[in-house]
C-alpha cells in the first residue's frame, strides 16, 4: 500500500510504501455486494402493518393472503409484494360539499337535485364507510372512493327524485336517509366492491335560496308550531286522563265500600230484629214491656220511671230509679268500717 499526502506525493521521501494486492479489491467488492444483498433482502422481506391497517400479500402479482397489524415476514420482491389499506378505519366522503381548511365549500353539481314534483332541492350528505373485503376492494374497482361517491350521489338522486319537495325538506328526511342507505348497500353488494356502508347522514335538504326558500321556511315554522301544539295537547291529555281515571276509580271504590257497609248494617239490623222477634214470640208481654221501657229511656233519658199497680185499693208502685241508684251505691256502703252506724 502506498501512503500519499494530499498532493499525491509520498510523505516519507526515500521510503517505498507497500501497495494493495488485486485479490484484496475483489474481497472488498464481494463483501460490499453481500452487504447490499443482505440490506435489500432485509428491507424487502420484513414489513409492518399499522393498527388501523390490513395488508394484502401478492405472490408474483396474484393475491394469495392478507395479514393484520404487526411485524411480518414475506419473500423478497419480486416474489412477494405487500399492499396495505386502512381496512380498520372508518372513513367519510362528503356529497354536495367538500370540507376544506377554511370550512365547508359547496359543490353545486352534486348538491342540486330534482324532486318527484319537478322542484329543485339542495342536498348535502356524509357517507361513513370502511373496507370489508381487501381483495374485492383492490381488484374489482379502479377508483374505490370515486365509485362510492358516484354511487352515493346516484342513490340520493334516485330517492329524492321519487319524493315531493314539501315532504323531502320536512318530515321525510329520516325516511329518505334510510332508503338511500339501503340502495347504496345494494349497489356495493351488486358490484362486489368490498366496501361496507356504515351510515349516511343528510346535513341539509332545502330548497334553493330566494323567495322559494323563505316560503318553505314559513311552512316549516308553521308545521313545527302545529307539532308543538299537538305535543302540548297530548301532554295535557296524558296528564288529565290518568287523574280522571284515578278519581273515578276512587269514587267506585268508595261507593263499593259504602254499599258493603250498608249491606252489613242492614244484615245486622235484620239479625237484631230476628233475635228480638224470637224473644217476643216466647213471651210477648214481657218483651213488649221491655221494649216500651227501653224506648222511653231513649226518648226521655231524664224521666223517672215508676211501676204501679192500680188494681188494689192502695196505689202500690215500684221506684225503679231509686232501686237502681241504691244498687249502684250498695257496693261502696258495704265497704264502710264495721264500727260505723247506719241510719
Amino acid at each position: 500500500m502506498n501512503f500519499m499526502n494530499g498532493d499525491g506525493e509520498n510523505p516519507v521521501p526515500g521510503r517505498k510504501l507497500p501497495g494493495m494486492k488485486p485479490e484484496n479489491y475483489k474481497k472488498i467488492g464481494l463483501w460490499g455486494a453481500a452487504a447490499a444483498v443482505l440490506i435489500y433482502l432485509g428491507s424487502t422481506s420484513f414489513y409492518t402493518v399499522q393498527e388501523q391497517e390490513r395488508a394484502a400479500i401478492l405472490t408474483f402479482g396474484k393475491y394469495t393472503n392478507e395479514s393484520s397489524a404487526g411485524l411480518h415476514f414475506k419473500w423478497p420482491y419480486p416474489v412477494q409484494e405487500v399492499i396495505t389499506v386502512p381496512a380498520e378505519l372508518t372513513q367519510r366522503i362528503h356529497i354536495g360539499y367538500r370540507q376544506e381548511a377554511e370550512g365547508a365549500v359547496a359543490v353545486e353539481d352534486e348538491a342540486m337535485m330534482i324532486t318527484g314534483d319537478e322542484n329543485i332541492v339542495s342536498a348535502d350528505a356524509v357517507v361513513q364507510w370502511k373496507i370489508s373485503n381487501i381483495r374485492d376492494y383492490l381488484y374489482n374497482i379502479d377508483d374505490p372512493e370515486q365509485f362510492l361517491r358516484n354511487s352515493a350521489s346516484s342513490s340520493i338522486r334516485a330517492v329524492i327524485g321519487s319524493e315531493k319537495l314539501d315532504y323531502a325538506i320536512t318530515d321525510g328526511k329520516t325516511v329518505i336517509q334510510d332508503k338511500v342507505r339501503e340502495l347504496l348497500i345494494d349497489l356495493q353488494k351488486k358490484y362486489n366492491t368490498g366496501i361496507q356502508i356504515i351510515d349516511i347522514k343528510f346535513q341539509d335538504i332545502e330548497p334553493p335560496s330566494g323567495q322559494v326558500e323563505e316560503a318553505f321556511r314559513e311552512v316549516t315554522n308553521a308545521r313545527e308550531e302545529k307539532n308543538t301544539k299537538i305535543n302540548n295537547a297530548k301532554k295535557y291529555e296524558n296528564d288529565i286522563i290518568p287523574k280522571a281515571r284515578g278519581e273515578a276509580q276512587a269514587l267506585l271504590e268508595r261507593a263499593e265500600g259504602e254499599k258493603k257497609s250498608r249491606i252489613l248494617n242492614a244484615q245486622g239490623d235484620v239479625a237484631q230484629f230476628n233475635a228480638i222477634f224470637a224473644e217476643y214470640s216466647n213471651n210477648q208481654s214481657v218483651t213488649e214491656s221491655r221494649l216500651i221501657l227501653e224506648t222511653l229511656e231513649t226518648i226521655l233519658p231524664s224521666a223517672k220511671i215508676f211501676i204501679t199497680n192500680s188494681n188494689s185499693d192502695t196505689v202500690n208502685y215500684l221506684p225503679l230509679n231509686e232501686l237502681m241508684r241504691n244498687t249502684s251505691v250498695s257496693p261502696s256502703a258495704s265497704a264502710a268500717p264495721q264500727g260505723g252506724t247506719a241510719e
